[in-house]
């Protein structure tokens, strides 16, 4: 790492220490975590994602080029899939896609993820505030789970039209099995979509979460709620990727269950529990000082994020914080 991202860490780390001063001890949530039973994944596993990785790294090309289906390599990763509905413009609300993979008989919804070319989604990250979950979009959610307002707020912008063509898609191809997924900002928003979705589809919906490089989205509460559902979540962070270890624990904010790790040898290792410890996971191994950012894009099994055909957007990692992470030169 450069050393113009030391004083960046400074600064962070001043900020951090005096916002955990001003708050009393007993009121910090204490996360569940389980250090015991990390297993690495079988071969066939991590292999049964590989459709997920390249739909979510498909998020990053153009509205117009999903729709159509007609993207390049990042297409033909998933040649069966019928496009239903895109939109965002990747400033105020970043690219998605919906549609029906017949091979997996199920609607598929990505998010693009962090652009660093544009500032609107580098400043939405920097909201590091946690608030109350809109009602409107989540009626009955009258526990008191907290979200991050920045990623709430960009959940919205596109949420109407996401579920319409998520019901539209179950409507007419009798699809049950709904997945999302994305990378970084857009497995934020996709884990937020893992939550209002079911809201308002159908008894029986079966619903699947899929991020890459995911960064903490909700409070212990938020967390809590999201593995209480019947949701099957699964969150891959690559090596010492920063992104998932923020925002800190310290600020309120904790994952849920479902951590998969791949180590700097390959191995995708299982981590049971939220934020486990284990060196051989985020939480245990990643830190503001030790990390490597140029981990959040990838490989994920081979796959890294962002589009490849022409006239496409690419990828930027999210900063500590959520701030924009320095370009370091080699």
């Amino acid at each position: 790492m450069g050393s113009s991202f030391q004083p960046v860490i400074a600064v962070i780390l001043l900020a951090v220490l005096s916002s955990v001063l001003a708050v009393p001890t007993s009121t910090l949530p204490v996360p569940q975590r389980r250090q015991e039973n990390i297993t690495p994944l079988a071969r066939t596993q991590v292999s049964s994602f590989k459709p997920y990785t390249n739909y979510a790294s498909t998020a990053y090309c153009e509205p117009a080029n999903t729709l159509a289906w007609n993207c390049g390599p990042n297409c033909q990763a998933n040649p069966s899939f019928i496009p239903i509905a895109s939109g965002g413009d990747g400033v105020v609300t970043q690219f998605w896609f919906v549609g029906y993979d017949p091979t997996l008989n199920e609607i598929i919804v990505s998010h693009q993820g962090t652009d660093v070319s544009k500032i609107v989604p580098a400043l939405t990250d920097a909201l590091t505030l946690l608030g109350p979950l809109d009602l409107s979009l989540f009626p009955g959610m009258t526990l008191p789970i907290q979200v991050h307002t920045g990623f709430a707020a960009t959940h919205a912008s596109s949420a109407p039209q996401v579920l319409a063509a998520v019901q539209e898609g179950m409507d007419t191809y009798g699809a049950t099995r709904v997945t999302t997924t994305g990378h970084s900002l857009g497995a934020a928003i996709a884990l937020l979509d893992a939550v209002f979705l079911p809201l308002h589809l159908p008894n029986g919906t079966v619903m699947r979460f899929v991020g890459y490089g995911t960064p903490r989205v909700g409070d212990q509460d938020f967390a809590n709620y999201v593995d209480a559902q019947n949701l099957t979540v699964t969150h891959i962070n690559n090596k010492d990727d920063p992104v998932p270890i923020l925002p800190l624990i310290l600020l309120g904010f904790h994952h849920p269950q479902g951590e998969v790790r791949i180590e700097s040898n390959g191995v995708w290792n299982s981590c049971p529990g939220q934020d486990n410890p284990s060196t051989e996971c985020s939480t245990g191994s990643v830190n503001l000082i030790f990390n490597n950012e140029f981990d959040h894009d990838g490989p994920y099994d081979g796959v890294t994020m962002g589009c490849s055909s022409g006239g496409a957007t690419g990828t930027a990692p999210t900063g500590i914080l959520g701030l924009p992470i320095p370009i370091i030169a080699e």
